[in-house]
């Protein structure tokens, strides 16, 4: 029973939680860019490079020899569509990530905090000591 104790406090812990929020964000994230890619940005993109779907590009390493029979195709257009998927959402992480860091930076000009009253007694008591010895 230990064990099941033991995995049911790794589960409960907030960055167990939190972490799961993020894939299943990132996984609908990678859809949503998946069909932006293959179905908003590919169509112009190969008419304007000579009417080509890119998902098509590929190239036979072995013809068909039966109508039962596949050919075999290095399919290099996938590929594309791929790295130009992982491009774009590496590109929004990147612009994720410095907006975060932008909001969450301090301006430098800002004038320090104002020590508490307990820091000023202990200041002065500090103080006293130094001139008693």
């Amino acid at each position: 029973m230990g064990m099941l104790k033991e995995f049911k406090e790794f589960a409960m812990r907030g960055n167990v939680a939190d972490m799961a929020v993020g894939i299943i964000i990132g996984a609908a994230f990678g859809k949503i860019v998946s069909s932006f890619v293959n179905d908003v940005l590919m169509p112009p993109l190969g008419m304007l490079i000579g009417k080509v779907d890119f998902s098509d590009l590929s190239v036979t390493l072995k013809a068909a020899s039966s109508a039962a029979d596949k050919p075999v195709l290095l399919r290099y257009g996938v590929f594309l569509n791929t790295i130009i998927d992982f491009a774009i959402v590496a590109f929004a992480i990147f612009l994720m990530i410095k907006a975060m860091n932008t909001l969450s930076r301090k301006p430098a000009d800002a004038p320090p905090p104002k020590p508490s009253g307990e820091e000023v007694l202990l200041t002065e008591i500090r103080d006293l000591l130094k001139v008693r010895n």
